[in-house]
């Protein structure tokens, strides 16, 4: 069965695979220092407190989540992360996309010319409904489909 989600294409994109889901924001110092501060092709989750994410290899995913936190690093480390090419592949928020992660996204667009596709708005159902290793198709207009 095929669902089908819009929401708000900030960085658009088209691109498939499967999602990692968290249901709890990404802490995007937390998750991704270790992977920036070391310099590592494979961006690790490190983040205990997630353990969606915690020990989970990270890097080039297609991450669902409600928004991210921590502190204003964050748009920092995600440039750093397009920069060494283990960046997130596309960030799916639930919610409005929030300052840290809009930092960092439009960081990594701008200075760096990495696109991390970027859709918010996509619903609280769209983070219930979905689970880690569903397949999902994103489309440029903010389309998610679900299979």
């Amino acid at each position: 069965m095929t669902k089908e989600f819009k929401g708000r294409a900030i960085f658009p994109g088209k691109t498939t695979g499967k999602i990692i889901v968290s249901q709890r924001p990404l802490n995007t110092l937390a998750t991704y220092k270790n992977t920036i501060v070391f310099k590592k092709k494979k961006a690790i989750g490190g983040d205990q407190d997630n353990p969606a994410l915690f020990k989970k290899d990270l890097t080039k995913a297609i991450i669902g989540l409600p928004q991210s936190s921590g502190s204003t690093t964050g748009g920092l480390a995600l440039m750093s992360l397009a920069e060494n090419e283990n960046a997130p592949t596309a960030l799916l928020f639930s919610k409005n996309i929030d300052s840290l992660a809009a930092a960092g996204v439009i960081l990594a667009d701008v200075w760096i010319g990495k696109r991390i596709i970027t859709i918010d708005r996509l619903g609280d159902e769209f983070l219930k409904y979905m689970k880690t290793g569903m397949n999902v198709e994103i489309r440029e207009d903010g389309t998610v489909i679900v299979d």
